[in-house]
């Protein structure tokens, strides 16, 4: 379901007070303050996991007081990234990527404050709000309020995962085109509505954002594919073939995960290599290696 993007919303008044939430301390995900369940569905999923001490519950304000601070980062140019230290949640790695449209923040943090705020705002703001998958949401919501409520992009296969609905949440399918040089397309396989994201970059390349559906290793070109990282569950050789091909109907050089690691040169390569390699160990074809 394509939806018309809309103009750089520039932020209320300085620092008014937003809305309050509850999050999940492991995933950081934010809900209704007045929705406090025995566990986090998210994290009591077999993606995720609850901690062994049980469920715990936090906000940005106590996280504030306990010294949880937002890092502004150039990823390249075109890209900030934020870095989230001693917060809630995943860890992922925000990026803040310079549209069209305007700012489009790809992966929301999981903590809020005037600083961060201020720190976005000095580099043009946003202009919409879109995570990979429900892991991801973090306080998107707040985000969205802090830049004057803008579009908050929600794959319609992962709806069921939205504790707390933004006021202008876009529900969409398959492809939606974000800006003029954005699209996002629906991949699936960590999540049904696991999305990644390409965007032609100032130099004319293009750059894919993937979240975790692609997930970049340690050894610089490679990536991985699974259902749950915490909890090491694979994907059949079927599903990571599809998450393959999926993505090379988009053009692009480079690829960031929702994790520090990125892949700076010949991403596609790298994606398709990765997943023969993968295909060939679950598959059993290098069983005789063991």
């Amino acid at each position: 379901m394509p939806s018309t993007p809309h103009r750089t919303a520039h932020p209320p008044e300085p620092h008014a007070p937003l809305r309050a939430v509850l999050q999940c301390r492991t995933c950081g995900v934010e809900r209704p303050p007045e929705d406090r369940p025995p566990e986090c569905p998210i994290c009591a999923d077999e993606r995720q996991h609850v901690p062994v001490r049980g469920q715990e519950w936090t906000s940005p304000r106590e996280s504030q007081e306990a010294g949880a601070r937002l890092e502004l980062i150039d990823r390249e140019p075109g890209v900030h990234g934020l870095v989230l230290h001693d917060g809630p949640g995943i860890g992922q790695v925000t990026s803040i990527v310079a549209t069209r449209i305007g700012n489009v923040m790809i992966e929301p943090p999981a903590y809020i404050d005037d600083d961060a705020v201020d720190a976005v705002a000095s580099v043009g703001g946003l202009a919409a709000i879109l995570a990979s998958h429900p892991h991801m949401y973090g306080v998107q919501s707040l985000w969205a309020e802090a830049f004057g409520e803008v579009d908050v992009y929600i794959s319609a296969a992962d709806e069921q995962w939205l504790a707390l609905r933004p006021p202008r949440t876009v529900v969409w399918e398959d492809r939606v085109q974000i800006a003029e040089d954005m699209v996002a397309t629906q991949i699936g396989g960590h999540f049904v509505g696991s999305m990644v994201a390409q965007w032609r970059a100032p130099d004319g390349r293009g750059v894919l954002f993937t979240g975790d559906a692609i997930f970049p290793v340690a050894d610089q070109g490679w990536v991985t594919f699974m259902r749950s990282y915490p909890n090491m569950i694979p994907l059949s050789p079927a599903v990571v073939r599809r998450l393959a091909d999926h993505v090379a109907q988009h053009d692009y050089d480079r690829l960031y995960g929702n994790f520090a690691r990125h892949i700076t040169a010949d991403a596609a390569a790298a994606v398709e290599r990765s997943a023969q390699r993968y295909i060939a160990w679950v598959s059993g074809a290098r069983d005789e290696e063991t």
